[in-house]
């Protein structure tokens, strides 16, 4: 919609005609708009719905502004007829007939009764006669469209974006309620199944309320005057999409554990065996080290992990019920106490042969310098056969003494050292 051309004083013939072409082109303009108006789609769902909240109270507004705008664009379309029938009495109009066009088309010579409606933020209306210009009513019904519009094209807008992607986010839902109950994740028996129950009653509200007050869910955009400047609220719509997808996930990794169940216990059952067999072999290995080996303090092996072979009991019947959201958390905790077990049965193991350890590295060092004599030809020296020996003795007794034992090789490398550092007399050395 447009605007006429400024007022002035006495217009001649040309003017006149070239006011009356304009005028015809804003009625031809402003029928336009409102037919668009009237036809517009989001205005027959408007009226035909069953409105609460805000959208019943703007629509009501709003339809009666677009009846004044029929009955301003009546009074319009009247007025300019008969500027126009006066213009067409003569060809050369007289100057009475000038005056009297120039306040047809320049005064206030449109009066509209019973219209009931203001311009937005100006108080008015009431039924009361209102007098315009031809120009000022251009205007006056500029603002009403565009006001009238806004409410038309938002709730448009809300109901194209949001109705649909709720009507498939609950499909979703459905489909993941219903592979959600095939595992066992139901509401009362699995938090999943609680949330899931709460997206179906929310998705079930917001449509309702989309439905039936769009207008709450729409959002101006700042600073914007134009008809359906804003977009669609959808925040509650996305918190609910992400929450289905977090129980998705849920869901899924429940259905995983029903898929290589199976194959996990076993896997449990390998890796507790294993634990079990090195903590065997670690309190053999402490038997053979008492035996062996003079030390002060060998550690005490730990018992079989009999709480972790309950609860993997428990598992298998999880299992065998078709329990898996109770399977799912307790195969995960499993797992990682499995692992942590089977390191802690070596960890038994590592410490508990330590002293053997310890005499085998003592032993190698000791043939390893004595291979190194025999290399030099020091194999015959007495000194060294004789430390060799006390060396040996210790290393192969038992119980042995390691920390002797490591005194007399520490000895014997020594004597090694400065034999293979040439003569002296450290053949009287004891």
């Amino acid at each position: 919609m447009g605007v006429t051309g400024p007022p002035g004083p006495v217009m001649d013939r040309d003017e006149v005609d070239r006011a009356l072409a304009r005028l015809a082109a804003e009625h031809k303009a402003v029928e336009d708009s409102l037919l668009a108006l009237q036809d517009h789609a989001g205005r027959r769902l408007l009226e035909g719905a069953e409105l609460t909240g805000a959208t019943k109270d703007r629509w009501a507004d709003t339809d009666r502004t677009i009846t004044a705008l029929w009955a301003y664009f009546d009074a319009y379309t009247a007025a300019l007829r008969e500027a126009r029938e006066l213009r067409s009495r003569r060809r050369w109009s007289s100057r009475e007939d000038l005056v009297e066009l120039t306040e047809r088309l320049r005064g206030e010579s449109v009066a509209v009764s019973g219209t009931e409606v203001s311009a937005p933020g100006v108080a008015g209306g009431g039924g009361l006669v209102e007098r315009f210009t031809l120009e000022r009513l251009v205007e006056r019904m500029n603002e009403l469209y565009a006001a009238s519009l806004d409410t038309v094209v938002c709730a448009d807008a809300v109901w194209s974006a949001l109705p649909a992607r709720i009507d498939l986010l609950a499909a979703e839902l459905g489909r993941t309620r219903s592979l959600a109950h095939s595992v066992g994740v139901r509401p009362g028996e699995h938090p999943s199944g609680d949330d899931l129950e709460a997206i179906t009653q929310e998705l079930t509200l917001l449509r309702s309320q989309v439905v039936t007050d769009p207008l709450a869910f729409w959002r101006p955009a700042g600073g914007s005057s134009a008809p359906g400047g804003g977009r669609p609220d959808t925040e509650r719509y996305d918190r609910a999409a992400r929450a289905l997808e977090e129980v998705r996930r849920e869901v899924e990794a429940v259905l995983q554990v029903r898929q290589d169940s199976e194959a996990r216990l076993l896997r449990l059952r390998d890796v507790l065996s294993r634990a079990d067999r090195t903590l065997a072999e670690a309190r053999t290995a402490r038997g053979e080290v008492l035996a062996k080996i003079a030390a002060s303090e060998v550690p005490a092996v730990s018992g079989p992990p009999t709480a972790l072979q309950e609860r993997l009991a428990a598992a298998a019947e999880h299992r065998r019920h078709a329990r898996w959201n109770r399977l799912s958390p307790l195969l995960e905790a499993l797992e990682q106490q499995a692992e942590e077990e089977l390191l802690r049965a070596r960890e038994e193991l590592a410490a508990v042969t330590a002293p053997l350890a310890v005499r085998a590295e003592l032993r190698g060092r000791l043939d390893a310098y004595r291979a190194k004599v025999a290399r030099h030809g020091l194999a015959e020296d007495t000194l060294l056969i004789e430390r060799y020996d006390t060396a040996r003795r210790m290393l192969w007794s038992a119980p042995c003494d390691l920390r002797a034992a490591e005194q007399a090789v520490l000895r014997y490398q020594r004597a090694a050292a400065e034999a293979l550092a040439g003569p002296s007399d450290h053949r009287g050395t004891r």
